[in-house]
């Protein structure tokens, strides 16, 4: 039986449609902006579900008109930043969300629209994949309010586009839209309405639902393998030899094509 998911604070709604917890930034009219609690909510609900065999994915969402513009800079205010570092505030639940998301024994999948900024791409980027739409609005904005990224940008961004997209990217601090964002590879798909990327989002939910959730766990333990910088032999040494004793249903689904 499903858990209950209860955020701890009101600027994140959590819902659970039948195997599905959807995450939602819930600050509509400041376009989402993230507040160190929000942060650690993700984290908490993430790795709940992990835990809760009636979930085999998260989706993270925002309301209203963004996914995230980021950071609230009216909380920066009342933070002494120490070399372009914004401090523990932030730094530290952001940090608990990431790692949560990456190491979840379950896909995690970023719904952006509107906009999605600095602090809300790092966190987007440590997603399994990201959808978007055309008109979304994409960038690091670190350089032009002199900070650097303590949350994973120098590292998922390279890996997602290549080293020299995203060094432009970084440097300059130029807004990309969803059409460009694929092409550059930073999303997975570009759709041209919300209404499109809520379909295409449920599809991919109900396409991941109906595999074995023990087999993509095993996978994302292998991608995650995969960026531990391994040489190839090495790497597919480990492959060979890492057992996953939690896929017990092989032989159940092997039968349906018989």
């Amino acid at each position: 039986m499903t858990q209950n998911y209860q955020p701890t604070t009101n600027k994140l709604l959590a819902q659970i449609n039948e195997d599905v917890l959807t995450l939602s930034f819930n600050r509509p009219d400041a376009m989402n902006a993230l507040h160190p609690e929000m942060l650690s909510g993700v984290a908490q609900l993430v790795s709940q579900a992990s835990a809760d065999e009636g979930v085999c994915v998260v989706v993270l969402k925002g309301e209203g008109r963004a996914f995230s513009a980021g950071v609230d800079l009216k909380v920066l205010q009342d933070i002494e930043p120490a070399y372009g570092r914004i401090g523990d505030l932030f730094d530290e639940p952001a940090k608990q969300a990431c790692s949560a998301i990456r190491k979840a024994d379950i896909p995690v999948i970023a719904s952006v629209h509107g906009a999605c900024f600095t602090g809300a791409l790092e966190l987007a980027l440590h997603c399994d994949f990201m959808f978007t739409t055309d008109a979304t609005k994409f960038g690091d904005t670190h350089t032009r309010f002199g900070l650097r990224p303590t949350w994973g940008m120098s590292q998922t961004l390279a890996q997602a586009i290549g080293l020299r997209r995203a060094r432009e990217l970084s440097f300059t601090g130029r807004v990309v839209r969803g059409e460009e964002a694929e092409r550059l590879g930073l999303v997975n798909n570009s759709v041209p309405t919300v209404a499109e990327l809520d379909e295409l989002v449920a599809n991919r939910v109900r396409q991941i639902s109906s595999n074995s959730r023990a087999g993509v766990a095993a996978m994302k333990d292998l991608y995650r393998m995969s960026q531990q910088g391994h040489a190839i032999e090495q790497a597919l040494a480990k492959e060979l030899e890492t057992e996953y004793t939690e896929i017990l249903d092989t032989a159940e689904r092997l039968a349906e094509f018989r």
